[in-house]
């Protein structure tokens, strides 16, 4: 979907219309869910979908174009991230029996995760998750969302300077993995895959 579409979709759901926000939803989904596995893990489509709900209930109040749109959408998805990391912490400290105690971790994964994992974008996310927080969230919403430094420092609350090496410093880790090494000269050849080959991920201005 381009952006005009985009942004008569997204007029069409302000205003209550169901298809739109369907639009919405399947233009935008897969990048959040993206982005949400490194964030939270296996309760990515929990957090995405309490995102939705709250997009739902706010949007008839969201003055603003796609990009805007983008920004408050990742915004809202990172507060969510953050809340499902404190139930868990609390969870941590409470007395369970073992079989409450079960990592939630990517060991427990729905069939939508399941169909990418033995895929390239599965390995690049696990390898992406791997990084310091602050570097896979800078790489992961300026290349997986397409925000530029702007949008990415509203998102994370940070000032751009800060998400510029953030997302340089992921960059290289990124690069100087064997395993990124060895894939990306088959990578190169593949058009449109950002997964595998730092060269092709890294955003322009980072």
């Amino acid at each position: 979907m381009n952006d005009e579409d985009l942004a008569d979709a997204l007029t069409a759901a302000a205003g209550g219309d169901e298809a739109g926000f369907a639009n919405l939803w399947r233009t935008l989904q897969p990048a959040l869910l993206r982005y949400l596995r490194v964030v939270v893990g296996g309760a990515a489509e929990d957090v995405a979908s309490e995102t939705w709900l709250q997009v739902a209930r706010d949007l008839p109040g969201f003055d603003g174009e796609p990009l805007a749109f983008r920004v408050w959408l990742f915004r809202i998805a990172r507060n969510r991230g953050i809340d499902e990391h404190r139930r868990v912490g609390r969870r941590r400290e409470d007395v369970r029996e073992p079989s409450d105690q079960e990592d939630r971790g990517p060991a427990v994964r729905d069939v939508a995760y399941e169909a990418i994992e033995n895929s390239d974008t599965g390995w690049a996310l696990r390898l992406i998750a791997s990084l310091p927080r602050d570097q896979a969230e800078a790489v992961m919403l300026r290349v997986v969302a397409g925000l530029d430094v702007a949008q990415t420092a509203q998102v994370l609350g940070k000032r751009p300077g800060a998400v510029r090496i953030a997302t340089m410093r992921g960059l290289r880790r990124l690069a100087a993995d064997p395993g990124v090494r060895a894939r990306a000269g088959t990578s190169r050849q593949r058009s449109g895959t950002w997964t595998t080959s730092v060269d092709v991920a890294r955003p322009e201005g980072v």
